[in-house]
């Protein structure tokens, strides 16, 4: 059953099924905490871009139809199913295990399942309409290319590996920014900027989990507190600068955009842009969970101790991230540039300098002030854009 209202918002089932997503993202962020540094980040990042993948078509696919048909809901189960094992079986994407099944293949088995139930709907769904059935012949071949090369990595080990994944990653992402957009639809802008704003909150929540099991089994102290609500306030101020204002914004420029060119909008605002904003949320609580830990009895180091390279690139790193790729998203709809946000880039840029030579919990607690300070300054001189978005 077509889903035809542009008021539409999002299911049950979707909710749902984005709790896999849930798992995987935990899992990534398992991964790259394993053996932390910048090759584990690197993995980290390449898995979360191809389950990205996966999940913006589903958000596009449950644009086209009702959740709750009784072909959506049937498909939309098994794809959870594979995209479960492939979770699980992140621990080994690069590194197979002794004994059990092939970890990396089963990732690539696994994926390559998820993406042809996607693509065997979507063919279904476009058959009355062949503008949309010669855009997706156009899209397959990335899909299909990029999945190749992932059992083509499953066979090596090493750089190769690493590269071939690299390749499948920009299979996938060069396709659908080549492949255009004029034959996708976009029925609900609704549906569609809700799904991507519950994504975020579902990366956020990755920020509490990590904050809440950094000291699991230690003694109650206050640094351990002092750390953790520092913590929270991070991930809240990365909340806040997406859903304050933005997010509302955003859909409504988004309903506003002509329905010939909204598509390739909704792909590069959404679609594209959304992906760092998701890694740069995963690095900061990557980064968070290494510096609450800190304040742990059962860690070698202390928060009086600098904080390590690879923990001053997850945390001050991702939230730079996050904050430069809200502003491109900002300007990619059109909306206007808020410079507050770069005046904070570059003190975070100047604490990621020093972060070295200053104790740990100066640096979480000088990160903290940056970002009370921006949502302080934008709350003031921002007040009429929020009031025109709160007021009925």
């Amino acid at each position: 059953m077509p889903l035809n209202s542009d008021t539409a918002g999002v299911a049950p089932l979707e909710l749902y099924f984005d709790l896999v997503f849930v798992f995987a993202i935990t899992q990534i962020t398992v991964a790259m905490a394993h053996d932390f540094g910048v090759q584990s980040i690197l993995r980290g990042t390449l898995l979360l871009a191809l389950i990205w993948a996966g999940w913006a078509g589903y958000a596009w696919l449950g644009n086209m139809a009702l959740a709750h048909s009784s072909a959506m809901r049937n498909l939309l189960l098994t794809a959870m199913a594979a995209m479960f094992i492939l979770a699980l079986s992140i621990p080994e994407a690069f590194h197979d295990a002794a004994g059990g099944l092939d970890g990396p293949l089963a990732v690539a088995v696994c994926y390559l399942v998820f993406r042809a139930l996607h693509l065997g709907m979507y063919w279904r769904l476009s058959a009355p309409d062949p503008v949309m059935r010669r855009q997706l012949i156009r899209f397959a071949p990335a899909v299909l290319t990029g999945t190749a090369l992932m059992f083509s990595a499953a066979a090596v080990h090493g750089a190769a590996q690493t590269w071939l994944w690299i390749g499948a990653v920009a299979a996938d992402f060069v396709g659908l920014a080549l492949g255009g957009a004029r034959g996708w639809q976009l029925r609900s802008t609704i549906h569609f900027s809700e799904r991507h704003g519950q994504i975020i909150i579902i990366a956020l929540g990755e920020s509490i989990l990590a904050i809440g099991v950094a000291v699991e089994g230690d003694a109650m102290s206050w640094p351990i507190v002092g750390a953790a609500l520092l913590g929270l306030f991070v991930a809240t101020s990365l909340w806040w600068i997406y859903f304050d204002v933005t997010a509302a914004h955003a859909e409504h420029r988004l309903q506003q955009e002509p329905p010939e060119t909204r598509a390739r909008l909704a792909r590069n605002a959404y679609s594209i842009l959304h992906l760092p904003m998701i890694l740069g949320i995963v690095l900061t609580a990557l980064g968070l969970k290494k510096v609450v830990q800190y304040a742990g009895t059962g860690e070698s180091h202390t928060l009086t101790d600098p904080l390590e390279a690879s923990t001053l690139l997850a945390l001050i790193g991702g939230i730079i991230l996050y904050l430069f790729t809200h502003a491109v998203f900002r300007v990619v709809l059109g909306m206007r540039i808020y410079l507050g946000r770069f005046l904070a880039m570059g003190v975070l840029a100047l604490l990621w300098a020093i972060g070295f030579q200053v104790p740990g919990h100066t640096t979480l607690i000088l990160v903290a002030a940056t970002m009370a300070t921006l949502i302080a300054v934008e709350a003031l001189t921002h007040a009429d854009q929020r009031k025109a978005v709160t007021q009925p």
